[in-house]
């Protein structure tokens, strides 16, 4: 299973230079979770950006994948994440999200660089 963190999903709407690190893990499905806090990222980004039509388009993009709650059990993983590796919440509810789903994160998003269990890729 994978997870393509928010700062993936930017990157590859944008087709930007690591969008194609990205691409095949959003594009098979069947093995694609979507944690809701990166709905909530790129929606927030895309609205401002692009406005609420091609955001909307994306995010209906983004529910080809498997879609996660934030459960309560993935709320406390990530908040002792939080703690332990200093990162922010979303990103350690994505992280805990990964986790608990046995799944590979993808990003570029430079907090995760030796995190265990991370595809890291350095923005371009």
């Amino acid at each position: 299973m994978n997870i393509v963190d928010s700062s993936g999903w930017l990157e590859y709407f944008a087709e930007g230079e690591n969008a194609s690190f990205f691409a095949p893990v959003i594009e098979d499905t069947d093995q694609l979770i979507v944690p809701v806090i990166s709905l909530y990222e790129v929606f927030k980004r895309l609205i401002a950006q692009r406005g609420e039509t091609e955001a909307l388009v994306h995010i209906g993009d983004m529910h080809q994948g498997q879609i996660a709650e934030l459960s309560s059990p993935i709320a406390l993983q990530a908040a002792k994440l939080s703690v332990d590796i200093k990162i922010a919440m979303a990103d350690s509810i994505i992280l805990a999200t990964a986790n608990a789903f046995d799944a590979i994160l993808w990003t570029q998003d430079a907090d995760f660089a030796n995190v265990e269990g991370v595809n890291y890729i350095e923005k371009k």
